[in-house]
């Protein structure tokens, strides 16, 4: 067994997959021409973006919409950066909220966390143990 990817489920993926762009400065790889699924440039192990009517076909009996969420949802996407400020303003500029502001943790790691305009919570981090 092995962690292939992750999909989000949001109202647009390509609303979502140019966000990142934005806000990460990731790269998208692939949005398939229908316009419902879609992932980024994330190495080995890849994020993806798919439409609402897609989880709704997988999850007949429902699911928690992030992006109609109040709170943020209880998992988080990790983005890994050496410079946690920077990549934290960058993304405020490019439209996300700010949950928590760059924090040293007691371990060594500065982290942040962030909300998207979709609803998904993300958490930019400098590497463990640096």
């Amino acid at each position: 067994m092995k962690f292939g990817y992750t999909i989000v489920y949001v109202p647009k993926v390509a609303e979502s997959l140019a966000f990142f762009e934005r806000a990460f400065e990731l790269e998208t790889a692939f949005l398939h021409e229908s316009g419902q699924y879609g992932e980024l440039k994330t190495g080995s192990t890849k994020i993806a973006f798919a439409a609402h009517e897609i989880a709704q076909s997988h999850l007949p009996k429902g699911y928690v919409k992030a992006n109609e969420s109040v709170q943020p949802l209880g998992m988080e996407l990790a983005l890994v950066c050496d410079d946690v400020d920077a990549a934290h303003i960058l993304a405020l500029s490019a439209g996300a909220t700010e949950l928590a502001e760059p924090t040293r943790k007691p371990w060594g790691q500065t982290v942040s966390y962030l909300r998207c305009p979709d609803g998904t919570l993300v958490e930019l981090c400098t590497p463990m143990g640096e």
